[in-house]
């Protein structure tokens, strides 16, 4: 295990953490897209997109297995890695009932993007507290290997 693996762990955090407050963005800048992709000849309103997250290695009960102390092998984290990005089809478009918008159908409902602004607020914050936390931890890392540099002065 490398001095530097603490960094490079908190550094694929930062990373991730970043493109998920960047998807959440662009699902907040398309909250009122009614033409955001062309399926089937027609335009469909914007999906709300997704981020999915995975250790980089091993899984999750190992590392809690090995933290606890129910396991002789040692188990350490190797970060996290987006695995993809991808579009919400299980919840479906808003209907908002508006006969004079160009998308509007033939009973005049406009189908809205499925993006609810206050969902993606409580993903954002959690996004940003992940980011903040990250920092604080790689600080404090960099913080430690300085006084272990210190030391041997």
């Amino acid at each position: 295990m490398s001095i530097f693996t603490g960094m490079n762990t908190t550094a694929s955090a930062l990373t991730a953490q970043r493109l998920r407050m960047d998807v959440i963005s662009s699902n907040m800048a398309n909250v009122d897209t009614t033409r955001a992709k062309l399926v089937d000849g027609e335009w469909q309103a914007y999906r709300r997109k997704t981020v999915t997250l995975q250790p980089l290695e091993g899984k999750f009960s190992s590392f809690l297995n090995s933290a606890m102390g129910t396991h002789n092998n040692k188990a350490t984290g190797n970060g996290v890695k987006v695995t993809r990005i991808k579009e919400d089809t299980e919840t479906p478009f808003k209907l908002v009932y508006d006969p004079t918008h160009i998308d509007a159908n033939a009973e005049g409902y406009v189908a809205m993007p499925n993006v609810d602004p206050l969902r993606e607020m409580v993903d954002l914050i959690s996004a940003t507290r992940s980011y903040e936390a990250n920092v604080t931890v790689f600080n404090a890392n960099k913080s430690m290997l300085s006084k272990a540099l210190e030391i041997g002065k």
